[in-house]
């Protein structure tokens, strides 16, 4: 089983690329099997969740190419409109975004079959919402047996409000309402950069899309799609991660390829505890050169301080001075990294969905064990700017969604490397000192 090996206690300085946007390639590689047309998709993150999602893609007899590292040719004209194409498997039940391909496939072929989405265990993030949306297109779903299968005569637009503000749902919806017959209204959607992305790929096909990026969606169904090439957008998560990595190893980062207007609410907390934080058109500098101060956090959605940042932020404010307080409001089960820094020497109280942080002056190295994506890489920050050495476990998570994370921190001089016996972590240790 791999695991990362850290030595910390190195500021983190010089500059980082960041990869397409995680959250947006898989709701554009779904919808890129909507035309029978090549898609050309730019800018794809390498990480393991994009790699299960086009594996099954293929599973369903979609032709895939990978034309670089990071640019895909897809053509969904091979697919059998007239077989079941299920997508199922174990490789599929373990991420999250399997389920776009149910709208995406229910828009194409009026049916769809999907496994039941795995994932990180954050919280309860149930799907009722993707299935009201279905249900008001027209059709029909049910759930046995661990899959979910969505089936219309056909499908026709209508007016959806959305109960609670849920991306996967909003993505899924607008997916399926593009090739329905007129015009459907999405009340209440999300607003995310990855939902305005998705929008402006499918209108690149020819949907008819309006209003992404507010909370009221317009579409207009077309008959069909056709082919297009188009890049995804960098992705603000790995680019916040990095900026909380400077403010908590008292470092100096530039991270180029980001759009600052996505890092907002990120950078306007940094600068809040006492970070410098200078924004340029497509490339945002994060200096710490002093202790920084306490702040409090509420996580909402976009353009609100993202969940997905929650466990890196809660990392940078465990070393800041005095009391910090963040609450999670999206997803309840998002605070099970804090036993985790409590063993490095953190001192964090959890209360329902409220964290109480005391700040200390250093964490202390230890063995941790990543409990999901998010949370395992606040943990590798945490081992960056601790004394001694940390090893983290079950990096698998954080390979779900950071494309070469430890190549990427040893260029900035952190001494980091990924490790799967007891020698190899004491051969590391002795080559670092």
């Amino acid at each position: 089983m791999e695991q990362y090996v850290i030595k910390g206690g190195n500021p983190l300085v010089g500059e980082v690329s960041i990869a397409g946007a995680k959250n947006a390639a898989l709701g554009i590689l779904a919808a890129a099997v909507m035309t029978d047309e090549e898609v050309v998709i730019e800018n794809v993150p390498n990480v393991r969740d994009t790699r299960v999602l086009l594996q099954a893609i293929q599973g369903i007899g979609a032709r895939v190419k990978y034309i670089d590292e990071h640019t895909v040719r897809i053509c969904g004209g091979t697919i059998n409109p007239h077989a079941d194409n299920c997508v199922d498997g174990e490789y599929v039940r373990r991420i999250r975004a399997s389920y776009y391909l149910l709208g995406a496939l229910l828009g194409k072929y009026r049916r769809s079959t999907v496994a039941l989405p795995g994932g990180c265990n954050i919280g309860s993030r149930p799907i009722d919402l993707h299935i009201k949306g279905f249900r008001a297109l027209g059709a029909d779903v049910d759930i046995h047996s661990s899959m979910i299968h969505a089936e219309a005569q056909q499908l026709v637009g209508s007016h959806i409000y959305m109960d609670v503000v849920s991306v996967g749902a909003t993505i899924n919806v607008m997916m399926a309402a593009v090739l329905a017959q007129g015009k459907t209204t999405i009340e209440n959607a999300a607003k995310e950069p990855h939902i305005v992305d998705v929008a402006n790929f499918l209108n690149s096909m020819g949907a008819n899309i309006k209003g992404a990026g507010t909370d009221v969606i317009r579409i207009r169904g077309v008959e069909k799609l056709k082919g297009t090439e188009y890049s995804i957008i960098p992705d603000q998560i790995e680019a916040g991660t990095f900026m909380a990595a400077a403010a908590a190893t008292k470092g100096d980062i530039t991270i180029r390829n980001v759009i600052p207007k996505h890092l907002e609410a990120i950078s306007s907390k940094l600068k809040e505890i006492g970070a410098i934080v200078i924004e340029y058109d497509d490339a945002v500098r994060v200096v710490s050169n002093q202790r920084l101060r306490s702040t409090n956090i509420k996580t909402l959605p976009y353009p609100g301080f993202p969940t997905d940042m929650q466990p890196q932020m809660a990392v940078v404010l465990a070393l800041c001075e005095g009391t910090s307080i963040i609450t999670e409001s999206i997803f309840e089960n998002r605070f099970k990294y804090v036993d985790e820094l409590f063993c490095m020497g953190g001192k964090i109280k959890v209360e329902g969905n409220t964290a109480i942080i005391d700040g200390i002056e250093k964490f202390t190295g230890g063995n941790v064990v990543a409990p999901d994506l998010r949370a395992g890489a606040a943990l590798v920050i945490a081992g960056l700017a601790a004394d001694g050495f940390t090893v983290v476990e079950d990096i698998k998570y954080i390979q779900r969604g950071y494309e070469a994370f430890d190549e990427k921190l040893r260029a900035l001089g952190g001494k980091i490397a990924t490790v799967e016996t007891d020698k190899e972590i004491q051969k590391f240790k002795l080559k670092v000192g």
